[in-house]
């Protein structure tokens, strides 16, 4: 059980209207440290009634913001992003104090987060429509794309600045109002964020930050003023968000759970792809979508080379709290995770595959209830066995033995994620062909994590997505618009009568 201290701050409020707001639910959670395995703060979960008052201020702020010109809504864009620099430090450690990531990752996400923001401040080129002149005698047709209304995001713990920034940013831009729900694990750098909008210039009520749990999201969801709902998480909620969503005549896009391959050619330079593993597989203690949680080896000589470059390497990652500036990497995010992980090393051990380095023993000194948990490399994994089979979410990772480059490239295929890959080799036509067939979302060919730029979308395949719209760049932009489509004629003071059919030459 984690300690809870007695003197504890009031806890952490909703922003609504463009100010602390503390609402009238009557539950509150815990937010841990979880390098220490404390209790740091509380925070106030909203009831039924607090998401409805954030919704109304949202609603009611959606008129005079979505007439707002698209040049004066990246003016504040603009504004929020000096924020954000100016303020990086302390965003990165309220980030690491609640997640437990070390400073450099949470920066780093911070500014994967801001480069979204940098996106949004182009808005107005995004929002242009297309005009066609004559298009039948004295007739033009031209297309807009115009804000949807209320939109809601629902976030996870593993970003609480990022994924934020993938969302609000482009939607706000769009002229939307937004109602952000981060989890209620670490909530307190979305309601940061929230201020600085404020401080750079956003009218009350475009942004507002609710924290709960389950009650809070079915509000969300059902609520008839929301036009819009973005997810990020697992599968098995995204699927009830999706379709909960759809259900109640939302547009959803909910980017769910993964299983990342890497494939390692006998061509591959070894050195190179074990660096790419190390921080793919165990930056931000393996709680990224886009971690690498399984390499794939064609051939044995290929595993066994790269196995022995890993292992030690494994074993000697420095394990420590945020405050440490020389940690490698941090804890997961709670007891519970913690436990949760153990048992899928447990259950891969039982399962035969064979446990090269094992983090389950890993304490840190003075930090001995924190909820640490060092890597781990499994070998000889099947495609049968749980740990090659589930998100796991932590630092660990399974070596699949392929026997061919076609059967490597059917094991990526036939698992029922299909979020990110890559591909590690000196071959060309390798790399070529994998690009090609590969059915997932996102593909790195010698980059282990292949996260798109902002001005690209990001987005996987099979249950790594569900909707039709990927996140931010051109795809966000689709998300939080309604397309419309006018076509106009100005008489001329000749009438031809009525017409009952369509006819050729687009006049009808």
């Amino acid at each position: 059980m984690s300690a809870k201290p007695q003197d504890l701050p009031s806890p952490l409020p909703h922003f609504v209207d463009g100010e602390a707001f503390a609402g009238q639910g009557a539950r509150s959670g815990d937010i841990l440290n979880p390098a220490t395995g404390q209790v740091s703060k509380q925070v106030a979960f909203a009831s039924g009634d607090d998401v409805r008052a954030a919704i109304a201020s949202a609603h009611a702020a959606f008129p005079g913001w979505a007439g707002t010109a698209p040049a004066k809504r990246a003016q504040v864009m603009f504004k929020f992003r000096e924020l954000l620099h100016q303020h990086m430090e302390e965003l990165a450690v309220i980030v690491s104090s609640e997640h437990g990531k070390t400073i450099d990752d949470a920066k780093g996400s911070i500014t994967r987060g801001l480069e979204v923001v940098e996106f949004a401040c182009g808005i107005p080129q995004m929002l242009k429509g297309e005009y066609s002149e004559a298009v039948a005698t004295s007739v033009e047709s031209y297309s807009m794309r115009q804000p949807l209304g209320v939109c809601a995001g629902i976030t996870p713990f593993n970003f609480p600045a990022m994924v934020p920034m993938w969302m609000f940013p482009v939607a706000i831009a769009c002229g939307n109002t937004f109602v952000l729900k981060p989890s209620e694990k670490d909530p307190s750098c979305s309601y940061r964020l929230a201020e600085l909008m404020i401080e750079a210039g956003l009218p009350k009520g475009v942004l507002n930050v609710v924290n709960g749990d389950k009650e809070a999201v079915d509000t969300l969801l059902t609520d008839d003023r929301v036009q819009g709902v973005s997810f990020v998480g697992s599968t098995a909620i995204g699927q009830y968000i999706y379709e909960t969503g759809c259900a109640n005549g939302k547009r959803v896009q909910a980017l769910c759970g993964a299983k990342n391959h890497m494939v390692v050619m006998p061509d591959a330079d070894l050195d190179q792809a074990a660096d790419a593993v190390m921080g793919a597989a165990y930056g931000s203690a393996g709680e990224r979508c886009m971690a690498v949680s399984v390499v794939v080896t064609v051939d044995d000589s290929t595993a066994d080379a790269l196995i022995e470059k890993l292992a030690p390497r494994v074993k000697g990652l420095r394990v420590g709290p945020y405050t440490d500036a020389t940690a490698e990497m941090g804890p997961v995010i709670t007891p519970e995770a913690k436990d949760r992980i153990n048992g899928y090393i447990d259950r891969g051990v039982e399962s035969g595959a064979r446990l090269v380095v094992d983090g389950r023993e890993v304490t840190v000194s003075g930090h001995e209830d924190g909820c640490f948990v060092g890597g781990c490399i499994f070998d000889n994994v099947t495609k049968e066995m749980d740990i090659y089979k589930d998100e796991i979410f932590g630092p660990v990772l399974s070596i699949v033995r392929a026997g061919s480059y076609e059967e490597a490239l059917g094991l990526v295929n036939d698992h029922e994620y299909g979020n990110g890959t890559a591909i590690f080799t000196r071959d060309g036509d390798a790399a070529r062909d994998f690009v090609g067939r590969v059915q997932i979302g996102m593909v790195g060919v010698n980059v282990p994590i292949p996260v798109p730029v902002a001005y690209h979308s990001f987005g996987g395949w099979k249950r790594s997505l569900f909707g039709d719209h990927s996140i931010h760049g051109p795809e966000g932009v689709r998300f939080y618009t309604r397309l419309k489509t006018v076509t106009t004629r100005w008489p001329s003071g000749i009438r031809e009568g009525a017409v009952f059919n369509f006819k050729a030459g687009g006049e009808h």
